[in-house]
């Protein structure tokens, strides 16, 4: 029998993001109703609810440096069918063995910290790539905090800064393009004197200004990490006043026309613009999030269209922002089809500043984090998505055309032929040693099965599109497709976000931030829509998870495993793919993921539940050192860590929302960076290289 320790899991949730981003990032998603409100029948055949944890206490046991960490082998087990060994722990738990950090983890952590500044490891330098405000062209003006305009701001970095990419410079060996959406702008600190009851038409403006995208060319510095911006032919902002093309099952559909597009296939901006991915053929994918907060008066007499504003959370009243008061399109009661033009991936080819993106109805519409592309081996090209909120679904699509190296007019279209999935996710342990507290099952993991259940297939190309859903039509299915998620009983996580693919192993990894309702009791009991699971087996999920998935990925099957379970690794409750928990960071919602050159997992992080600031993590994946994690840096006061592209030369961070905690305001700010003294906090792009060699290698 495997080795059990106690639960040492606070009861309170407490996350470090504060009100202001709660209001400003996501309209305060986590603090209302859950939007999910389905009782999948899947559920009731595989599990039942339980109205009491399991009677009696546990005992903590210690070996090696872990809490109950020698219920992490059991590699004798024939009844787990779902992972391999390398999921049930790694060889650190074996006493008196002293081994190596991994090449691209050879660094000193950080340690955990509530300073305004970015902390880096020694023997690393850092620089701002660029901030909020910064002019993109030469005609555009410098910034002046103080005195904004939207012409201005239409040709300045935006705001808030979230998912990054670096591209390849198509004729300049020494530059590169970097590109990254903007999620969300944060009137109160952008704005003297700024009143949220009525906002003018200017800082309206200036906001829609502050959404979108930036491309930015920048250029190497000398024989160093260090990048420059520079202003170049493909500099680029899009915004929400962009023009879009509308693709796929859903455009020209009746549920997407507007009195000022009838043809219900040219979208007017983008919104909350989250994070997303670099696909081979060098386009930008930006996930449409939480783009529901936007909108106001959202009631209306039509049911099916009521009921998919209620699935989004939407409500009747005004919005925060009062966008609505300068333009209708933002009033559902006078434009009840434009919240329907939102919620796509979004395509944008960074090489053509003249290009028209394009927004994806083939990948359905939800609230998209993520939009990462794996090339199977016979050129199926497959797109992971989660949808970031409590209790929803993991998706991914699975192309019918090829990828073609080299043929971009080709590859445009890939995204618009193909069949999108959601994910059925099954535990393999009893019930009854799930039971909220972290503890490890007898068979030494938390891991199991799942398949991928057909929703809508697509052939744009030939206008035929096939609904997999009973009772809905392909334009339903597109357009509704929590709904249709719902129908077919897919499996509610714990607020899925990126997934990634591993570059050599091929496993899909996928962080799962937090989840305060799942398992709640209390004031929180009536929220609570599901109990621990073996895929979510933490009451009250504060710290979140990242899931480890083996998969079939042109194929409808697929195995997984838990490879962390965040925290404190002091707390028994924590896992860390089974290496010694006395030799690794803590960490705290997990959110965006990356991988670098050596297969080792960067995980940033979105509202440490620690008590300390968020950072840039990294995680050995295989070998004897797997679930080695370390922090590589911490971001300032207020903000979050974003976008994380790491290569052999440099670290990237987008630093997010800088100084946004309770009650800030542009008078009274709670940060300074990255400029310091008294200055107004900007979200900004950090640089980060080693002195004398590559990132986390000795030096030869």
């Amino acid at each position: 029998m495997a080795l059990k320790g106690r639960n040492l899991l606070s009861s309170l949730f407490a996350s470090s993001r504060s009100s202001l981003t709660c209001t400003y990032k996501c309209g305060n998603a986590c603090f209302g109703e859950c939007e999910n409100k389905s009782n999948n029948p899947y559920f009731a055949d595989q599990f039942s609810r339980r109205t009491a944890l399991r009677a009696g206490s546990l005992s903590v046991v210690t070996v090696g440096g872990g809490a109950a960490l020698a219920a992490c082998s059991n590699p004798d087990d024939a009844s787990n069918e779902a992972s391999s060994s390398e999921g049930k722990g790694g060889k650190t738990s074996e006493a008196n063995v002293e081994l190596t950090s991994a090449e691209g983890m050879k660094f000193d952590p950080v340690q955990p910290n509530e300073k305004d500044e970015v902390v880096i490891p020694d023997g690393y330098e850092q620089s701002v790539l660029i901030a909020w405000g910064d002019p993109l062209f030469e005609d555009a003006p410098e910034f002046d905090d103080k005195n904004q305009t939207a012409e201005a701001a239409e040709k300045q970095f935006g705001f808030n800064n979230d998912f990054a990419g670096l591209i390849e410079h198509p004729d300049d060996d020494n530059r590169l393009i970097y590109v990254c959406s903007h999620e969300y702008t944060t009137e109160p600190q952008m704005f003297p004197n700024y009143d949220a009851d009525n906002p003018t038409e200017e800082q309206a403006k200036i906001g829609w200004a502050g959404h979108g995208h930036s491309i930015v060319e920048v250029s190497k510095v000398g024989d160093t990490g260090e990048l420059k911006r520079e202003f170049g032919p493909l500099n680029r902002r899009i915004t929400a006043t962009t023009e879009f093309t509308l693709v796929g099952p859903a455009a020209g559909s009746e549920f997407v026309k507007t009195s000022a597009d009838k043809t219900g296939k040219k979208v007017k901006g983008t919104l909350n613009n989250c994070s997303g991915g670099i696909t081979p053929w060098n386009t930008m994918l930006s996930g449409e999030e939480n783009f529901d907060q936007y909108f106001a008066h959202a009631k209306l007499d039509d049911k099916k269209a009521q009921e998919s504003l209620e699935r989004f959370g939407m409500e009747d009243g005004e919005s925060q922002r009062k966008w609505e008061r300068f333009d209708k399109r933002f009033d559902v009661s006078k434009e009840p089809n434009e919240p329907n033009r939102f919620g796509w991936i979004v395509e944008i080819n960074p090489l053509d500043p003249k290009s028209t993106p394009v927004k994806h109805t083939a990948l359905g519409r939800f609230k998209h984090e993520a939009g990462n592309i794996h090339i199977a081996s016979d050129g199926t090209v497959v797109c992971y998505s989660g949808d970031d909120s409590r209790f929803e679904y993991i998706y991914k699509f699975i192309s019918t055309k090829k990828y073609k190296e080299g043929d971009i007019e080709h590859n445009l279209t890939i995204l618009d032929h193909g069949t999108l999935y959601v994910a059925k996710v099954e535990g393999n342990s009893p019930e009854d040693e799930i039971d909220g507290s972290g503890v490890l099952p007898e068979d030494g993991a938390f891991d199991g099965k799942g398949e991928w259940i057909k929703l809508l297939t697509s052939d744009t190309e030939n206008n035929k599109f096939e609904s997999h859903v009973d009772g809905m039509s392909a334009e339903e299915v597109a357009v509704y497709t929590r709904e249709a998620a719902d129908k077919v009983g897919a499996t509610k996580m714990d607020r899925p976000e990126d997934m990634q693919v591993h570059p050599d192993s091929e496993k899909v990894y996928v962080s799962l931030t937090n989840n305060k309702y799942r398992g709640a009791t209390g004031e929180n009991a009536k929220k609570n829509k599901e109990e621990p699971m073996e895929w979510a087996p933490i009451k009250e999920n504060k710290n979140g998870l990242v899931m480890e998935i083996e998969d079939d990925h042109a194929g409808e099957k697929f195995t997984w495993n838990l490879f962390l379970v965040c925290g404190d690794p002091k707390e028994a409750n924590t896992y860390f793919g089974g290496f010694d928990k006395e030799k690794v960071s803590p960490i705290s919602c997990p959110d965006n993921l990356a991988f670098d050159s050596h297969g080792n997992l960067w995980i940033s992080t979105d509202g440490n539940a620690l008590e300390s600031n968020d950072g840039l993590y990294a995680v050995t994946t295989e070998g004897d050192t797997r679930g080695e994690l370390k922090c590589f840096l911490t971001v300032p006061t207020g903000a979050e860590t974003c976008g994380p592209i790491v290569t052999d030369e440099r670290v990237m961070v987008n630093v997010q929302h800088p100084g946004e905690t309770d009650d800030a305001t542009f008078e009274k700010q709670t940060s300074h960076w990255p400029e310091g003294g008294k200055s107004t906090p900007r979200p900004a792009v950090v640089v980060v290289w080693k002195k004398d060699g590559n990132i986390g290698v000795d030096k030869k």
